[in-house]
């Protein structure tokens, strides 16, 4: 399979602090992936440097075999890298509709954009059901940002971050959607 993401040698820093050392990785198009690790391992700066939030010191992060050295997160974003957020980083006070919206933003209003959300809600029906619900007030957070980084990848790259184990079990069908809703977004 063709490469999506891959780390050569990467490090990084907070001023003095070392977290990631000599990081390799590559991942292929259609991989789920998954990192696992205990409290200050580098979890989230890994995904951090993804996103360009956080630059590597040394080594580099390609893209589709590019470097993403130099490259803004907006540009990042546009092709195809999508962060899913943790749920408190929803926009409580706008609908459900609005957000998965929002989360679509780099992308062309259309045909393509209306296959998209009609393959979430056949993933999430209930998502469906409260489109103009306050996402503040839908118990089902998690279906929300990954509808949201579906629609903004556009089922390229998705960089997600699950907090804590409370995150995977949200509601009593979620794991099994999130499972189906992960390997729909990559096929």
């Amino acid at each position: 399979m063709p490469e999506l993401l891959q780390f050569r040698d990467v490090d990084t820093h907070y001023g003095d602090l070392h977290v990631l050392k000599a990081v390799d990785y590559r991942i292929d198009e259609g991989e789920i992936v998954c990192l696992l690790g205990g409290n200050a391992s580098g979890k989230s700066t890994t995904m951090k440097a993804i996103m360009g939030v956080v630059l590597p010191s040394r080594g580099d992060i390609l893209y589709q075999g590019r470097s993403l050295a130099g490259v803004s997160i907006a540009e990042r974003v546009r092709r195809g890298i999508a962060p899913v957020l943790e749920a408190r980083r929803l926009f409580p006070r706008m609908t459900v509709y609005e957000n998965l919206e929002m989360g679509a933003y780099t992308r062309t209003r259309g045909p393509e954009f209306d296959e998209d959300l009609q393959r979430v809600f056949a993933l999430f029906p209930r998502v469906e059901e409260r489109l103009r619900q306050l996402a503040a007030e839908h118990p089902d957070r998690q279906e929300g940002r990954l509808v949201a980084a579906v629609l903004r990848s556009g089922g390229e790259a998705c960089v997600m971050r699950l907090r804590d184990h409370e995150d995977l079990v949200t509601g009593p069908d979620l794991a099994p959607n999130l499972t189906a809703a992960l390997r729909a977004t990559f096929d």
